[in-house]
């Protein structure tokens, strides 16, 4: 039986699917929730918001359960015109745009030393894999920072700069924990507040969004692509 470990914000999307059989613990400080699928187990771990508890929540997962992946999934703002709410996407990289040592070493804005540019990229095995079943759904960029764009103009600047399509609070610290610790991972992400939108179109989408992306989670491990 493999072990799938699951990084997720909306927890309750899990707790109210999976309520007659998970098994709830508490964990390096994360409440996490295992139940088996087929021939997986999966565990959630409920990370919450933020790039740091993200990294936290990812380490625990690889380190007490011996994942064989790493998925994350829920909630992102849309950064273009043509990606409305409860659109769905899988990531295929990452820009941690609140990364800055530009003054220190001349590199761009948003670049870690050790990757070549400043893009973190998902796993390109299990990518291919989901795009051969899943055609539809396309792939974006990912921009991600400790911040909840809620602006128009804001969330413009990041697409423009960093040729991003959407915005979240965890990819990058998920890319980066699995890159360091050699596990492959999936990021599928939903769009709960469109371009012109914010704080308020997120707070009446956010449910139903996440419902949304959990059925696709449990759709595309059940096709086995690992």
């Amino acid at each position: 039986m493999k072990n799938i470990g699951i990084l997720v914000v909306e927890v309750d999307s899990v707790t109210r699917r999976y309520k007659d059989r998970i098994d709830h613990q508490v964990v390096g400080g994360f409440d996490t929730y295992k139940i088996e699928l087929g021939d997986y187990k999966l565990i959630f771990a409920h990370t919450d918001y933020g790039l740091i508890r993200a990294a936290a929540c990812s380490q625990m997962l690889i380190d007490k359960f011996d994942i064989d992946l790493l998925i994350n999934y829920g909630v992102v703002g849309s950064l273009r015109a043509n990606l409305n709410v409860e659109d769905i996407c899988f990531v295929d990289r990452v820009v941690h745009y609140g990364m800055d040592t530009s003054p220190v070493d001349k590199v761009e804005v948003g670049r870690y030393m050790s990757y070549p540019d400043v893009y973190l990229r998902t796993s390109e095995d299990i990518l291919n894999k989901v795009k051969n079943i899943y055609s539809h759904i396309p792939l974006l960029t990912d921009g991600c920072a400790d911040k909840f764009l809620d602006k128009k103009e804001d969330k413009e600047a990041i697409a423009r700069t960093y040729d991003a399509d959407i915005c979240d609070m965890e990819s990058a610290a998920v890319v980066i924990v699995s890159d360091l610790n050699r596990i492959p991972n999936l990021i599928i992400k939903i769009v709960s507040d469109s371009l012109s939108g914010g704080a308020d179109e997120y707070s009446k989408s956010f449910q139903a969004a996440s419902d949304k992306c959990l059925e696709i989670v449990e759709e595309i491990i059940k096709e086995q692509i690992i």
